[in-house]
């Protein structure tokens, strides 16, 4: 499968670089374009294998998936550009802008006094697909049950990836996409507590990672959750019950579920 991405900014290249490592889309296959051909030279340095060009003609021109990775700002007048270039019964568009529906990028891509429409995916991946890490939300409208399974199982190489209703993308950016942040603050606050016992910062930001990424394995390797996990490591009367227990007097638990609530977009 080719595909075409549109915008190579953060996380377009870095959607770029997972496929490109996924093994089931060769490097040659996948085109990038963007205006700003310093980005471009960055991406070729790093996969010198993958197209490149300033130029959405040649890098939509056979592929089978044509991925938009611009801002909100950007879709409209690009979407207007694309409508002249796209077969609409042979390839598939897949929007990664954010706050984007699919009725309005159905909207946008029809044509006057033409009913046709090409399949159309919105996405929400995030960062981490660069290093084929992500957690990655599709929603489709047009698309067969085959196009659902090919794009489901690329973007599972490139971490995990789930099929859901509409309805539920939003939900999925707070909690993956924006989530990537929220990981990373509480990361960086461990680090400094770390620094604080006595640990250098890269030294505290090492240990810290590690554990995550333990933590995370107990999770998604052996089906565990995470209370029967934090049991195993609770004594009665013992360190973790009273640090859990001081996190919880300073609001862990609440400032999260908060944080998650006030990221919903359009969130009053």
């Amino acid at each position: 499968m080719k595909f075409a991405i549109i915008g190579a900014g953060n996380i377009g290249s870095a959607l770029a670089f997972g496929l490109a490592q996924s093994g089931l889309v060769r490097p040659e296959d996948i085109c990038i374009s963007n205006t700003h051909p310093e980005k471009l030279g960055r991406i070729k340095e790093r996969e010198p294998l993958i197209r490149t060009t300033t130029d959405n003609r040649i890098c939509t021109d056979g592929a089978d998936v044509v991925v938009l990775a611009v801002k909100p700002w950007k879709l409209s007048p690009l979407v207007e550009q694309l409508k002249d270039l796209l077969d609409y019964k042979t390839q598939i568009v897949a929007s990664m802008v954010g706050g984007v529906g699919l009725a309005d990028l159905q909207s946008l891509f029809r044509k006057p006094g033409d009913d046709t429409l090409p399949p159309i995916y919105y996405l929400i991946p995030n960062t981490a697909i660069a290093t084929r890490q992500s957690m990655t939300f599709l929603s489709s409208v047009g698309a067969t049950q085959e196009q659902d399974e090919q794009l489901l199982a690329i973007f599972k190489s490139l971490g995990d990836a789930m099929l859901v209703e509409e309805r539920l993308m939003n939900a999925g950016l707070v909690l993956a996409s924006c989530g990537i942040a929220y990981a990373l603050r509480y990361i960086r606050a461990n680090t400094q507590g770390g620094v604080l016992l006595g640990f250098t910062p890269a030294d505290a930001q090492r240990i810290v990672a590690q554990t995550m990424k333990g933590a995370a394995s107990l999770l998604s390797v052996d089906g565990s959750h995470p209370e029967s996990e934090i049991d195993r490591v609770t004594t009665p009367a013992g360190l973790t019950i009273r640090g859990l227990n001081a996190m919880e007097r300073n609001g862990f638990t609440t400032s999260i579920i908060e944080g998650l609530m006030a990221s919903i977009p359009h969130a009053k």
